[in-house]
């Protein structure tokens, strides 16, 4: 799974040029909020000619409406993904595959409907991902800035994806750009609570984001650790010399940290 996911304005001329030697895991070509409405078939053509150079995930505009559709007429078979924006229901969800069929989906939890219907958005066909929409559901639920808001909703999407068997979601983007140390805080927080990447809106972003999501020399050196205890003992429950208990479900747990890297 990609630990970032770089957003950049589908008009830009220059910066689609730039943007995928950026270091980005992946990249975000946009379609919706950061393109004005006078550039939208500007933008449409210039993404759908990218597509033909590079991979990548394209952010339509609102599901059911004429541009989202010219959308994905223009590009929904060069696209590596579509993102579909404010997922509210598995009817947003069908309405896209309907014209993008076999395409794989992010699906962006950005309301109290996206959140409350998450689950049966996460299991719909075609679905790969949630993404969480930050922004737009602080401005719906009108809460506060923080982690504490919107904790249940991180931990929500996450049980959503493992329950329907689908990768672990993706984390909103951090718009203070300045705030080196709110972007690491706030990474490290989904990490811990299973995200599994985030979305940038600046290259300056990635190198934190990176690190968020890469196992840490401990982590690595745990999960070493434990698999060759575990091994070394048959599969049978055993302690680590520091008393750690270590068991099935914690050296399965070890072997995908291994596997991460």
């Amino acid at each position: 799974m990609a630990r970032s996911y770089l957003f950049v304005p589908g008009h830009k001329e220059k910066l689609l040029g730039k943007v995928f030697d950026a270091g980005a895991d992946a990249v975000i070509l946009d379609l919706e909020d950061a393109v004005p409405s006078e550039s939208k078939d500007a933008a449409r053509a210039r993404v759908a000619d990218t597509l033909t150079i590079h991979p990548a995930w394209v952010r339509i505009n609102a599901v059911g409406t004429a541009p989202a559709a010219d959308d994905l007429a223009a590009v929904a078979d060069r696209a590596h993904g579509i993102r579909i924006p404010k997922v509210d229901s598995v009817d947003d969800v069908r309405w896209v595959r309907d014209r993008a069929p076999g395409t794989p989906l992010i699906c962006a939890i950005e309301t109290a409907r996206g959140v409350a219907n998450a689950l049966a958005i996460a299991a719909e066909p075609g679905v790969e991902h949630l993404a969480l929409g930050g922004i737009d559901l602080r401005k719906d639920l009108d809460i506060g800035d923080g982690d504490t808001p919107l904790q249940y909703v991180r931990s929500h999407l996450v049980i959503a994806s493992r329950a329907a068997g689908i990768a672990p979601p993706i984390d909103s983007v951090y718009p203070h750009l300045r705030d080196t140390d709110g972007l690491a805080r706030e990474a490290a927080h989904a990490r811990s609570l299973g995200f599994g990447g985030k979305s940038a809106i600046h290259p300056s972003q990635l190198p934190i984001i990176h690190t968020a999501f890469s196992p840490s020399e401990d982590e690595l050196a745990w999960a070493q650790r434990v698999v060759n205890v575990f091994e070394e003992s048959g599969g049978a429950a055993v302690q680590l010399p520091d008393g750690e208990f270590v068991d099935l479900p914690v050296a399965e747990r070890a072997r995908r940290i291994l596997q991460s890297q």
